[in-house]
């Protein structure tokens, strides 16, 4: 998508701090930490949301699952702990219509889930 922020941000049309990347992800800091560590983790085939995905994902979404705790290796906090969050849809707090994953940590959370 042309006019998508994240795929601008995957073709180096706009800078990031990026902290992990290969053929299939990119991973880089949020510029609106909610955390200490607060990285967004995508997928470079442009996917709008969790809604978007179809069987033709499957690879892509396995892959972008398994890169969450190289992530979590790299900015120090897979052994700590960390929270993992997606939203879908505008109700949600999806704010770009691009399927990223929040990894937050470095602090404790609370357990507000039940």
């Amino acid at each position: 998508m042309d006019n998508c922020l994240f795929c601008r941000i995957i073709n180096r049309e706009i800078p990031s701090k990026i902290v992990y990347e290969d053929d299939q992800v990119l991973a880089f800091h949020d510029v609106e930490p909610k955390a200490p560590v607060h990285i967004l983790l995508i997928p470079k085939t442009h996917v709008a949301s969790l809604n978007d995905l179809d069987s033709q994902h499957g690879d892509d979404m396995a892959h972008l699952s398994l890169s969450i705790s190289k992530v979590a290796e790299i900015m120090g906090i897979k052994d700590s702990g960390y929270r993992v969050i997606v939203n879908c849809g505008k109700d949600s707090g999806q704010a770009v219509a691009h399927l990223h994953y929040h990894i937050l940590g470095g602090r404790a959370f609370e357990n507000n889930f039940g």
